[in-house]
């Protein structure tokens, strides 16, 4: 991704993440042009830590118990940046974004942006060989 400030917190949404085939490797290429980067999401705290360890993703901030509205509202607070931009999947997040002053990012526009490949999370389980499990506490 190229252009803007750098001056930037940037957030997915956890199934914008997952739209990705590598998410961790989005991770990595937004940390160079960001000054952080984490995961909102209304699922449990261990559904995104889970997520995000199996991948080997260092967030700067997460979700904890909170949703994804006060989730937003307490990143913009806490961290003072010129840009707060916040990547969806949906009109849901879209209007949530605009709601609590976020600038927003559909997952297919931020990964066309960046050069990072979309992929389908079922790809990744029949992969493994394995099913995704969220169930880790």
């Amino acid at each position: 991704m190229s252009g803007g400030s750098t001056d930037m917190t940037l957030a997915f949404e956890l199934s914008a993440l997952k739209r990705l085939a590598k998410p961790g490797t989005a991770f990595a290429d937004a940390r160079q042009w960001t000054e952080y980067v984490g995961v909102v999401s209304d699922e449990p705290t261990y559904v995104v830590t889970n997520f995000t360890r199996k991948r080997r993703i260092r967030q700067d901030f997460f979700s904890g118990p909170k949703d994804k509205r006060e989730s937003l509202e307490n990143v913009k607070s806490q961290f003072e940046t010129d840009r707060h931009v916040f990547v969806g999947a949906d009109e849901a997040d879209e209007a949530l974004a605009e709601e609590t002053g976020w600038e927003f990012l559909h997952v297919e526009d931020a990964a066309e942006a960046a050069g990072w490949e979309l992929g389908d999370p079922e790809d990744e389980e029949a992969a493994s060989g394995e099913p995704e499990r969220d169930d880790w506490p």
